[in-house]
């Protein structure tokens, strides 16, 4: 046997899923696939198996499934999930229940029930044929590496959800043999759980030893840490859980984006329910862009904050560093559920340039000139309240990021706004933000609290009542 294991670390949404197979039959699964399914295509070609089944631990939230997308493009693969507790699916699944095995030659996948994060939530127990004792565990969005899955995106029976954790930490990891390697499906940055660590894999006994979770021994010390440790609930997460549900869409490839010629673009501008994007990076938008645009830069960073604040049912204008990243870009977009686009600028900024286009600046500042001169300005921390509460630049109101369309009103809009985060890229989306319901003198800080930080200027925290 030659086992095929590979771990796809999605950043941005920071998923993790995984390609595990026995090339000596040649057939493997995929777990949690994402909805970009090429990467998986690509990797059974290079292990030479072919992709039979695409596990769900769970209905997500976070990122648009690839199952379905799997199986019409393999042609071979069918969708097996949990349909326990209120599941329903809006398209074909087998079903699978606590207990039943997969076999891929000599590997051998156990369903486990492991409710808590979802009342459906699974994991798979990996083993060889033979033995009875796991190697791994695929824990979905129910353990990860120093944090659990929050018990609280159903809107409804967090309490009783978060019981249900307890008892699959402590009633069936907590079992498990210390050497047993736990693969999660998302790593560190992902809001499916609290302050979730670095490292991609650990092990039960690690985990035993040093994660917050299994400190937590008494059931009603644990529910009361569960509930009150989790992350904002980004905005798309309701939605994306019901197309999830629901099925989605089959595309058959990534979404194609239309390319229009300055006045063409100009003029799709003017048209209705059309919402203007500018993935360039902040030192480039600062340096002009068109008046309305979002300044959401082309990181994988993209796909949670495209979710967060962009309508699904507007069609997306585009423009892009250069004409070359048109699919990265698709594929960032496709993630959080967006497919529909009115078009991109050929030759972005410098096509509009050349077309005598208006243009405008959001202008920037170094934390040596913001320090200088701190008691004149609104200073905006657009972070995290996590991360607000390590510590601020002195005399900044806090207003974590998606907030800002609803609370702009709170700041004047005559008063020169500098906005920061933790290196600048959310400081520059939320100065587009604040431009777009019309402050005139916006700027952004390059580097942020880190530059601030690593400059020795004094920082400031709340006091705890």
């Amino acid at each position: 046997m030659a086992l095929v294991f590979e771990c796809v670390h999605t950043e941005g949404i920071a998923e993790l899923s995984y390609l595990i197979g026995d090339d000596s039959v040649g057939i493997a699964a995929v777990i949690d696939p994402r909805t970009d399914v090429e990467i998986y295509l690509q990797l059974a070609q290079q292990h030479k198996v072919s992709i039979t089944h695409a596990f769900e631990t769970h209905i997500h939230a976070d990122f648009v499934s690839g199952s379905r997308e799997l199986c019409v493009q393999t042609g071979t693969a069918k969708v097996y999930a949990s349909i326990v507790g209120e599941a329903e699916y809006g398209f074909n699944v087998e079903a699978v229940h606590e207990g039943d095995k997969f076999e891929f030659g000599k590997l051998i996948l156990t369903v486990r029930h492991t409710p808590g994060h979802t009342p459906e939530h699974i994991s798979y127990e990996a083993c060889e044929k033979g033995c009875d004792e796991p190697w791994g565990v695929f824990t979905g969005d129910s353990l990860f590496v120093n944090s659990a899955g929050r018990p609280d995106l159903l809107g409804k029976h967090a309490d009783q959800l978060a019981a249900q954790l307890y008892d699959t930490l402590f009633g069936y990891y907590a079992k498990l043999a210390d050497g047993v390697i736990i693969y999660p499906s998302h790593g560190h940055g992902s809001p499916c759980g609290a302050d979730i660590g670095d490292r991609l894999v650990s092990t039960i006994g690690y985990e035993l030893r040093y994660n917050p979770y299994f400190q937590k021994k008494d059931r009603k010390d644990f529910v009361e840490y569960a509930l009150s440790t989790a992350p904002p609930e980004p905005a798309f997460y309701k939605r994306l859980k019901k197309v999830n549900a629901e099925g989605p869409e089959v595309l058959g490839h990534l979404p194609v984006i239309p390319a229009l010629a300055p006045q063409a673009f100009k003029d799709a501008l003017d048209t209705k329910n059309t919402v203007l994007i500018d993935t360039r990076m902040m030192l480039a938008f600062g340096g002009g862009h068109i008046e309305g645009a979002l300044n959401i830069g082309a990181t994988p960073l993209l796909t949670i904050w495209a979710g967060w604040l962009i309508d699904p049912n507007d069609l997306i204008l585009l423009v892009l560093e250069n004409d070359n990243a048109v699919e990265k870009i698709a594929g960032l977009f496709a993630r959080s559920g967006f497919t529909k686009f009115a078009g991109y600028i050929v030759g972005g900024m410098t096509a509009w340039d050349n077309a005598g286009y208006p243009l405008v600046t959001l202008p920037q500042m170094t934390v040596h000139e913001l320090y200088t001169c701190t008691n004149k300005l609104q200073i905006l921390d657009v972070r995290d309240p996590s991360e607000w509460n390590t510590g601020h630049i002195p005399g900044a109101t806090h207003m974590f990021l998606p907030e800002i369309q609803n609370r702009a009103g709170e700041l004047e809009k005559q008063k020169t706004v500098i906005t920061y985060c933790a290196t600048g890229y959310r400081a520059s989306l939320a100065a587009s933000m604040l431009q777009r319901q019309g402050f005139k003198d916006v700027r952004t800080i390059p580097g942020s609290f880190s530059a601030w930080g690593k400059m020795g200027l004094p920082v400031e925290k709340e006091e705890k009542s």
